[in-house]
């Protein structure tokens, strides 16, 4: 039989009524200040995934911050979720990300997305683990 330090905990879900809330907050450690810094932001929760996208691109300075120190706590309704985040530019998943978060806020269902900001704003993953 494993013991407890064998068995890693599956990463927390974000619930189905916390999925459909309009809005999120992310907290990212400031990359100077090394203090919280929290931004409300649209989101989409597959799983055990948040995708989000930033419409400042790289210059956004939450994209800033979870480049230098990915650990971030996102926070839905009631409940806060710890997590890694990465940029999916360039990366497999890139299109999935854009095209859940265009379905959620424009309703897109297939075949272009629906404006420039779905085609263009950096997307943004955060795996959900749910260490502190």
């Amino acid at each position: 039989m494993a013991s407890a330090d064998e068995v890693s905990a599956a990463p927390p879900a974000v619930p189905a009524d916390l999925a459909r809330e309009p809005v999120c907050y992310l907290e990212t450690t400031g990359r100077v200040s090394g203090r919280p810094h929290e931004i409300e932001i649209w989101f989409v929760a597959e799983g055990s995934t948040i995708y989000m996208l930033s419409g400042g691109g790289y210059g956004a300075d939450w994209v800033k911050n979870l480049q230098t120190t990915p650990r971030v706590r996102v926070r839905i309704g009631d409940r806060t979720f710890a997590g890694s985040a990465r940029v999916l530019a360039g990366e497999s998943d890139e299109l999935h990300a854009r095209q859940l978060v265009a379905a959620k806020y424009y309703g897109w269902r297939e075949g272009a997305l629906p404006n420039d900001w779905a085609r263009e704003a950096l997307p943004v993953a955060i795996r959900l683990d749910g260490r502190p």
